[in-house]
């Protein structure tokens, strides 16, 4: 197998920087995006529900949130309202329930969806 600039000899190497003495301290021909390319293409090649999570380690981040009965019958009752949150009325939820306004969004966005199947399956 041919040893081309993206082996792992050649990233554990490049890793420790360049050797003593060595004339070339980086190769030319590597372009500069080519890591990123290569780790959203190991992403995208797992099938969903196969990674970490699967395997029983919890993924990093935040943890999910649990939302009482308190506040989701606040957050459905603004949903029945409108659909779409605006921000004043994101601030005053999130102030009014102790969430931040990422989850308000969030739960939101998810709520929409949730919407969108349900009619969806009712046809």
């Amino acid at each position: 197998m041919e040893k081309g600039p993206f082996s792992v000899e050649w990233l554990a190497r490049s890793s420790r920087g360049p050797a003593v003495g060595s004339p070339l301290q980086t190769p030319l021909c590597v372009p500069a995006e080519a890591p990123r390319e290569r780790e959203a293409a190991d992403r995208s090649s797992s099938s969903p529900g196969h990674g970490a999570e699967a395997g029983g380690a919890a993924a990093p981040g935040r943890p999910r949130t649990k939302f009482s009965a308190a506040q989701l019958q606040e957050l459905e009752r603004s949903f029945r309202e409108q659909r779409y949150i605006g921000a004043g009325e994101k601030r005053r939820l999130a102030a009014e329930l102790n969430l931040s306004q990422s989850q308000i969004k969030t739960w939101f966005q998810n709520r929409r969806m949730k919407f969108k199947r349900q009619t969806q399956d009712a046809r």
